[in-house]
C-alpha cells in the first residue's frame, strides 16, 4: 500500500453562524393571527383593536375571518348575499356589513349596539369601523375563509376593499402554527 491510499481526503471546515446579537433578535418582528369567527360587535370590535394595537406596535398580525366572522367585512352596501334561498335568508336575518353588528348579549333589537356605541363616542374609544381603516392602513392582513364564502354564497367583489385572497383552513392551520401567538375570538 502506498501512502496515498492511507491518506484522509481533505474536509471542508465548516463555519458555525455566529450567534444573533441581542440588536438581532430585537430587530425580528414577531407575529400575530387571530382567528375571528364571530360577526357580534362584542367579539369584533376586540379583534379590531387587538389587530390594530398589535400593528402599531411592531407586531405583524393576521386575521382568518371565518363563519360569522366573515359577515362583517362584506361591503355595507350589499344587503342580500347568496346564490340560493337559504344563503339569502341567512343574509337576511344577519345582514352583513361593519355598520351592522349586533350585540351577542343584550341585543334588545338593537338597543344595545346603540349603548354601546353612545359609550364608546363618550369615552372616546374608536368604532370598530374606525379600527377596521386603522387596521388596514397599519398592514393587518384580513384573510377570508373560502369554505365560508363559498357557504354563504360570498364573492370577493361582495368583500370590503383591502381583503387578501381567500384562503383555506389548512392555509389558518399553517399561519397560525408559525405564529408567535394565536387567539380565537
Amino acid at each position: 500500500m502506498t501512502t496515498a491510499t492511507l491518506e484522509r481526503p481533505a474536509q471542508t471546515p465548516v463555519i458555525a453562524p455566529a450567534p444573533a446579537t441581542d440588536w438581532e433578535a430585537a430587530v425580528k418582528t414577531k407575529e400575530l393571527v387571530i382567528v375571528n369567527w364571530s360577526g357580534e360587535l362584542d367579539r369584533v370590535w376586540p379583534t379590531l383593536i387587538l389587530s390594530s394595537t398589535a400593528a402599531a406596535s411592531g407586531v405583524g398580525c393576521k386575521v382568518f375571518v371565518t363563519f360569522w366572522g366573515l359577515l362583517p367585512f362584506v361591503k355595507d352596501g350589499v344587503r342580500i348575499t347568496g346564490e340560493n334561498t337559504m344563503q339569502r335568508m341567512l343574509s337576511f336575518m344577519q345582514r352583513p356589513g361593519i355598520d351592522h353588528l349586533k350585540l351577542s348579549k343584550m341585543n334588545f333589537l338593537g338597543m344595545g349596539p346603540w349603548m354601546m356605541g353612545t359609550l364608546s363616542r363618550k369615552y372616546n374609544v374608536a368604532s370598530p369601523r374606525e379600527l377596521l381603516e386603522a387596521a388596514q392602513a397599519l398592514g393587518v392582513e384580513f384573510i377570508p375563509c373560502q369554505m365560508s364564502m363559498d357557504m354563504f354564497g360570498l364573492t370577493k367583489d361582495d368583500l370590503i376593499d383591502g381583503m387578501a385572497e381567500p384562503a383555506g383552513a389548512a392555509t389558518a392551520i399553517e399561519l397560525m402554527t408559525g405564529a408567535d401567538a394565536s387567539l380565537f375570538i
